[in-house]
């Protein structure tokens, strides 16, 4: 456990002093349990993130590792079915917690709703923020991860992910067409799926000055708005993107299978703007229903 070591803020739990470094602890800075084990696949995915947030949060939470195999009363205590699983405990109660390996960004969304990150010392010999991790070292820690873990099919969607941010798209495709039926149908599946649809149509159609150009000399070229719309999804602009979609639903919406529609879905799919998202569902559905 060397980078636990290393951080200030992560400390191994032992039953002989959990009522003080834990419930007591936690009076007055919440303490996440990280239940692992040395055999576990999937524990050693998750383990560097959290290890990483903890350094991350500079003391707004503390993390204590619990090694199941020589700490069964604890693990027990919580009712640990499955590893890793992580406790959250405030107060001195048990506050929230989750089971499985997630991806970074999930983890912090997890935090954020418990705990607040402190500022960084001003001291100039402390160590400095943890660096966010890229896609590259989520890449391999992944693959490490699914090497000792190779049932593991929530890793391989969360590599599947990892690839796509790395513009591996080829490589994101494959893993997602490799995972089972039931992590296909996954929010995650459905929205990196979505991705990649989307960026597979941008890279065949020509730059945006030439779609526009087509569209101002024929507004019913639905080709042209189509491989307009996806364009400006691709550069950031979803909400012009989407008005494409909606032009030819509104007058063409059987054009090439109802493509208009299948577009927009997809789009909503990747977005992260709900209210946007929720305003052009709406209008699609006005045009439909």
């Amino acid at each position: 456990m060397t980078a636990a070591a290393a951080n200030a803020h992560v400390f191994e739990v032992r039953q002989e002093a959990f009522e003080t470094e834990v419930l007591q602890a936690s009076l007055t800075t919440p303490v996440l349990l990280d239940f692992w084990a040395t055999w576990c696949g999937p524990c050693k995915a998750l383990g560097p993130v959290l290890e990483k947030l903890a350094a991350e949060y500079h003391g707004a939470f503390r993390l204590g590792k619990v090694d199941v195999d020589s700490e069964q009363e604890l693990a027990a205590m919580f009712g640990v079915k499955s590893i890793p699983t992580v406790v959250l405990v405030k107060d001195g109660q048990l506050l929230d917690g989750f089971a499985g390996a997630r991806p970074e960004g999930q983890v912090r969304e997890f935090l954020s709703r418990h705990v607040q990150p402190l500022p960084a010392p001003d001291d100039a010999d402390t160590a400095t923020e943890a660096e966010p991790e890229t896609a590259e070292q989520a890449i391999n820690r992944l693959q490490q991860g699914i090497a000792e873990a190779p049932e593991d099919a929530e890793l391989k969607l969360e590599l599947a992910v990892a690839l796509q941010q790395a513009g591996r798209d080829d490589a994101a495709a494959a893993e997602l067409a490799a995972l089972p039926a039931n992590l296909a149908t996954d929010e995650r599946a459905v929205r990196l799926r979505s991705r990649l649809e989307l960026a597979q149509a941008a890279q065949g159609a020509p730059d945006l000055a030439a779609l526009q150009a087509r569209v101002q000399a024929d507004a019913g070229d639905w080709e042209a708005r189509d491989q307009l719309g996806v364009r400006l999804l691709a550069a950031g602009e979803a909400e012009a993107g989407l008005e494409q979609f909606l032009a030819i639903l509104q007058k063409a919406p059987g054009w090439n299978d109802g493509q208009a529609r299948k577009r927009l879905l997809a789009a909503f799919a990747t977005l992260d703007d709900a209210a946007l998202v929720g305003r052009y569902r709406r209008r699609m559905a006005s045009m439909l229903f």
